[in-house]
């Protein structure tokens, strides 16, 4: 029995070391081949254009374990031409991997960054690649040098803004509108309200350079980065809903008067609407100033019908949108004798979406989510923890588990970019809606470790935290 004993012992101790040696040992033998780099390209000239494509390959053979049969791990150097490496820029691509790619954006952000060159103005490099074999007395293998020249160039703003008296933010930059990145690097669009005044563009709000004005035509923005150079802002005499495409490559920028919505206010009434069939009180749907075809209702909705009038009319002799589908409506002219409902199936809380061009709409129930130092999960809030919805009453979510020392709140979603709306601590048993972009970020505290029952109420602004 002693002797099966150790017999196991020794099999586990060895399994034990083979799982310690497995990466190192990986590559086998890799011959006497040896280390060379090459380049896709030679001389490179950016162009912004092209900034989110392939534009340098850099390839290298394995080189030679020896063979140990060891595994070996590679560096990349990137260097100013003469500088003998002192100052290089510096990749670790891992083991087995004999290739590294940069986009033009990329490239361009790198060398500006560490070589502090001049838009314009090309750079001779070095390229060079070091190979660490993980075995002992075998020295690094360093590749023949590789020069390549690279012209960079000053890339434009990734963020615009429009301000300025014909729009809602006036000539106060702190107010300034984003506009949104269309596909094509460099270009920005915005549709909206204008009204009589001027307006130009920002590249970063609540500062005024640098900016773009009007240049020479209607159609052609500068680029403005002190207060001594002209600034010409375009005027909006014509008040209406404009579409606005800049193109800060091209510096040049289209304004374009659109055709408005055919109602300016929208209504909400029914069973499952906040005030019922009041239709005198009927709820009113919010506007987007930023196109004012789209018509936005947040808060509780019960289980029932509803539909939306255009106005408040106690006689219900009315033009009124209703549903075609599920994500679609149509407009019902007031007498007709067609009354088609949306339904709600379990009371919540919504957002609820019309857009008068296109005839859409779109009904979402929340959802709440825990991140934070306290939860299980951190601050990853692409892995916030999703509460339990309660079964009869979607404004209430729950969740049962362990915590620990520190903070939290409620996210809505797992963006990313943490531009969201959250629920967050208006005091220990209340909380308040935080809108995405706001400054404020109250959190709760949790002083101890353990299991925590926490409710939250989003219709009542209520939480309720008990440990278990």
């Amino acid at each position: 029995m002693k002797r099966l004993t150790y017999i196991a012992c020794c099999l586990m101790a060895m399994a034990f070391a083979t799982g310690c040696k497995e990466d190192e040992l990986a590559d086998l033998n890799k011959g006497d081949t040896p280390l060379a780099l090459t380049l896709s390209e030679q001389t490179l000239i950016l162009n912004e254009t092209n900034r989110d494509k392939t534009i340098l390959s850099m390839n290298w053979t394995s080189g030679s374990n020896y063979g140990t049969n060891a595994a070996i791990t590679y560096e990349l150097q990137i260097a100013q031409a003469g500088t003998g490496f002192t100052d290089p820029l510096t990749y670790f691509p891992g083991k087995t991997v004999y290739n590294y790619t940069f986009t033009t954006k990329a490239l361009n952000n790198a060398i500006r960054g560490h070589f502090n060159t001049q838009a314009g103005t090309g750079i001779t490099l070095e390229a060079r690649v070091i190979a660490t074999v993980a075995a002992d007395n075998v020295d690094p293998q360093v590749s023949p040098v590789v020069s390549f020249s690279v012209t960079t160039y000053e890339p434009v703003s990734e963020t615009l803004f429009l301000y300025g008296t014909a729009t809602s933010a006036g000539w106060d930059n702190s107010q300034a509108i984003a506009m949104t990145p269309a596909e094509v690097p460099g270009t920005f669009t915005w549709q909206g309200q204008l009204s009589s005044g001027g307006f130009k563009f920002l590249t970063v709000a609540g500062q005024d350079f640098p900016s773009y004005v009007k240049g020479n035509s209607q159609n052609s923005i500068v680029l403005r980065t002190s207060a001594s150079q002209t600034d010409n802002p375009w005027t909006i005499s014509d008040p209406g809903i404009y579409k606005i495409e800049v193109n800060l490559l091209a510096l040049s920028v289209l304004i374009t008067k659109m055709e408005g919505p055919a109602y300016s206010q929208i209504f909400m009434v029914g069973s499952a609407a906040p005030n019922g069939w009041d239709i005198s009180n009927a709820t009113e749907l919010v506007q987007n100033p930023d196109n004012l075809y789209e018509f936005t209702y947040t808060g509780v909705m019960n289980p029932g019908e509803f539909k939306f009038p255009v106005n408040r009319n106690s006689d219900w002799q009315q033009d009124m949108y209703m549903k075609l589908d599920e994500t679609h409506m149509y407009l019902h002219h007031g007498g007709d004798p067609d009354d088609s409902k949306w339904e709600i199936a379990k009371k919540g809380y919504y957002t609820i979406t019309l857009n008068l061009q296109d005839l859409t709409i779109s009904i979402n129930r929340l959802k709440l989510y825990m991140v934070g130092s306290a939860t299980p999960i951190g601050w990853d809030i692409s892995n916030s923890i999703e509460m339990e919805e309660d079964a009869t009453d979607g404004c209430i979510f729950k969740y049962s588990g362990p915590m620990i020392a520190g903070e939290f709140k409620f996210p809505v979603n797992r963006n990313s970019d943490w531009g969201q709306d959250m629920y967050m601590r208006l005091d220990d048993t209340h909380m308040y809606l935080h809108h995405g972009g706001d400054p404020d970020d109250n959190k709760w505290t949790l002083t101890e470790d353990g299991n925590y029952a926490i409710t939250a109420n989003v219709e009542a602004l209520t939480i309720n935290i008990q440990k278990l």
